[in-house]
């Protein structure tokens, strides 16, 4: 016979994996949009934007998309209560960290300078800053 203490914690998590999912959404769509009006450009690496964009979500943290996919994985872990898909969330946070490390990074500095630099050095790159940053733009 199941647990009947277990119910309300598997359905605790399966409400923590739907906010993570409903935060995540917007945020990667907000960013999404940044991207194409503001950066005149797509997220694809291959095509990088004209311009640096540090408004919206990218006020509280350099990687709001890198952020609000994994939370969307993790969310989804949560709700389906997978293993599997937790540690697919694991691979893809560990996967886009070394890649923000070892491409975007110096591929922004080079493009954007100081701009960049004076961004990087007030914004984390994954937890969010708490007040807004109202630096240049």
């Amino acid at each position: 016979m199941a647990d009947v203490r277990a119910i309300p914690r598997l359905a605790a998590l399966r409400i923590a994996g739907v906010i993570l999912i409903l935060a995540g959404l917007p945020i990667l769509l907000d960013s999404f949009a940044r991207f194409a009006i503001q950066g005149l450009s797509t997220p694809a690496p291959v095509f990088p934007t004209r311009h640096l964009v540090v408004t919206g979500w990218y006020r509280y943290v350099r990687n709001p998309m890198y952020v609000a996919v994994v939370s969307i994985i993790l969310g989804q872990a949560l709700l389906f209560a997978s293993v599997h898909v937790l540690e697919y969330g694991a691979g893809t946070w560990l996967v886009t960290h070394f890649f923000v490390l070892a491409y975007e990074e110096p591929k922004m500095r080079a493009t954007f300078g100081d701009q960049y630099r004076e961004f990087s050095a007030n914004v984390p790159r994954r937890i969010p800053r708490l007040t807004l940053w109202s630096g240049t733009r």
